[in-house]
């Protein structure tokens, strides 16, 4: 349990830096960034699945369908929402959406792996949902606060970015059931072969996404200076740092953490996540929080440890 807890805190160390990604290349289009952060976890899962080539080898058509689909929702479509709804609403809303993560994954794995993991009782569950609404309430009020007093600001981009938050969110609780349902049934295989396996199921999806990419900028935007942009150094940079630390290792993390503990539990442990990225969208800011965002986290917090406390109860077999 304190293993698989640790696992999760790492994986989420290593997340919130995709947050930093897309607000500090903000001159970047969001399907440029998803493209190219999975384009470079592609070719560095190539060198690493030298590593373990004799798992990999035990790998069935299947899996390797289970990947790819795993890859094309949990990892290009994801980012590809997370990254526009950071461009425009900026970073602590849809953190803080994203933050809802660890309640919806909990609530979705109660009702569907019930028999397996146990069943969390629903009304000892209903006060965490309530102090996450609220953290939430609170954050928004302070970013729409923020926004009204810049008379450059627009609500209507900020709230499309509160709404492809949303679309992240549902990419994502949708990923980490299906991975754990891999992981629980395969609790012999090497979690390194599997991040590293999605990494290569990656590779040709990116690579064909950012080809596409660059015709339509080609033809649309021949100004733009494919295939790099116009900070090349800076954005090689940040995809490979974001592929090896938040794809690769993050990933490799957190498939160590689905394996040890229950879905429910490891879902509400993403707030690991939404802390970091919390921390590392207001330091790139320089700001300190104000005080409405600050009650915002700790609502939050305070809901994730709420859930937390829960336990899951066995349900009977049939």
């Amino acid at each position: 349990m304190w293993i698989g807890t640790l696992f999760a805190l790492a994986a989420g160390l290593m997340w919130g830096l995709v947050f930093v990604g897309p607000l500090w290349l903000h001159d970047y289009p969001a399907v440029l960034l998803s493209f190219g952060r999975y384009l470079a976890f592609g070719l560095i899962a190539l060198p690493l699945a030298w590593l373990d080539r004799a798992e990999l080898r035990r790998l069935r058509r299947a899996d390797w369908l289970e990947a790819a689909k795993l890859s094309l929702v949990g990892n290009i479509v994801y980012y590809l929402f997370l990254a526009s709804a950071l461009q425009r609403a900026g970073g602590p809303l849809p953190t803080m959406i994203i933050g809802t993560l660890p309640v919806v994954i909990a609530v979705v794995s109660n009702r569907r792996n019930a028999q397996r993991d146990g069943l969390l009782p629903w009304r000892r569950l209903a006060p965490s949902l309530v102090l996450i609404g609220a953290g939430l309430l609170l954050v928004n009020q302070a970013e729409l606060a923020r926004f009204q007093a810049d008379p450059a600001a627009d609500l209507g981009r900020y709230a499309l970015g509160a709404a492809l938050a949303l679309g992240a969110v549902a990419a994502w609780t949708w990923y980490p059931v299906r991975n754990a349902d891999w992981l629980r049934a395969h609790a012999d295989r090497s979690p390194r072969a599997w991040a590293t396996a999605q990494g290569l199921a990656t590779l040709p999806l990116a690579a064909l996404g950012y080809a596409l990419t660059w015709v339509w900028f080609g033809l649309s935007q021949p100004d733009w200076p494919m295939p790099l942009g116009p900070r090349p150094l800076p954005f090689v940079g940040a995809m490979l740092a974001i592929g090896l630390l938040a794809s690769w290792l993050g990933t490799l993390c957190w498939n160590e953490a689905s394996q040890r503990l229950p879905t429910a539990l490891a879902g509400q442990l993403i707030v690991f996540e939404t802390l970091s990225a919390l921390a590392y969208a207001y330091a790139l800011r320089q700001q300190f929080p104000p005080t409405a965002t600050l009650a915002g986290v700790g609502l939050l917090v305070a809901g994730v440890v709420w859930a937390l406390r829960v336990r899951p109860v066995p349900v009977p077999a049939h």
